[in-house]
């Protein structure tokens, strides 16, 4: 896997990034969720580099980035911080506006990069997420069933900490395949599999997830407050899996419009959760159109 692509590090923000980088063109920032690590971009790279220059981190707590322990109030895994990282990244590479795309946890990263420092991104794409304001105000039975996570996750430490790690290779195969399709996990690749698990068996990491998600219920929301008035400015374009829980319980076009000053574009797949896993050929096109396009 990215065979065209460099591996480096760099302190940005008092943590260590870990990414990859490659490609010609615009800049292109790709941002992964939980529990994965930059591999999910891996059956889209190739490609994508053929037209853009792509960086592709993990994010702070994630895969081969430092993995400081959470704060008292989860300030450092706020996705204001989180999305400090990624602007601090990109204007140590050069590139000081870029496209940005989001799947999952970094969907959400990317949601407050796009409020908190609007002249870096000139176009927004966001994968499988309805704003995670919208989705806690409408939790009912349902979606607290299928989305436990959420609330098992942002337990105080060190419950879910403890617990995961007791088996955690079970926890995010489990994970994996439960918001796939159907329950299967077929559709990753033997290699990109390794990876997630490699990484994702850290106890380090195991907190670093806790505290995303932890944050979320906190201190996030309170950055979150002045959501009325700050707005998406940038054109955006939301994808998400039919088959999955955001595109049965959510409607994301009219969720994300209500966060946007500009007309929200987008569209299902036929796909679960996991959609640059599941359909890459799909999501490869969605973000060849938008990104190459006019809007």
């Amino acid at each position: 896997m990215f065979e065209q692509f460099t591996l480096a590090q760099r302190q940005v923000n008092g943590v260590r990034i870990n990414f990859r980088q490659g490609g010609k063109g615009p800049p292109l920032l790709l941002l992964h969720g939980y529990p994965q690590t930059h591999v999910i971009w891996h059956k889209l790279a190739d490609q994508l580099a053929q037209h853009f220059t792509l960086v592709m981190p993990d994010l702070r707590g994630y895969g081969d980035s430092e993995k400081p322990r959470g704060s008292a109030g989860h300030e450092n895994y706020s996705k204001r911080v989180m999305a400090q990282d990624m602007v601090s990244l990109m204007q140590t590479l050069g590139y000081d506006n870029f496209a940005l795309c989001g799947h999952d946890r970094g969907g959400r990263v990317a949601h407050r990069l796009v409020l908190d420092h609007q002249a870096c991104v000139n176009k927004l794409m966001i994968v499988d997420i309805s704003p995670t304001r919208t989705m806690f105000e409408a939790t009912d039975q349902r979606f607290a069933q299928v989305y436990y996570h959420w609330f098992f996750l942002s337990q105080p430490y060190p419950l879910p900490e403890t617990l995961i790690g007791n088996n955690a290779e079970f926890f995010i195969n489990y994970s994996l395949g439960s918001l796939g399709s159907n329950g299967s996990t077929d559709f990753f690749t033997p290699e990109a599999l390794a990876q997630y698990r490699r990484c994702f068996c850290d106890p380090a990491m195991i907190h670093a997830g806790c505290e995303d998600y932890r944050a979320a219920t906190t201190i996030d929301l309170l950055h979150d407050q002045d959501h009325e008035h700050n707005k998406i400015a940038c054109p955006l374009h939301v994808v998400w899996g039919e088959n999955g829980v955001v595109g049965k319980l959510f409607s994301p076009i009219s969720d994300w419009q209500e966060k946007s000053l500009s007309t929200v574009t987008g569209k299902a797949l036929p796909a679960g959760h996991f959609i640059p896993d599941q359909a890459p050929e799909l999501l490869l096109e969605e973000m060849m159109g938008f990104f190459s396009g006019a809007q």
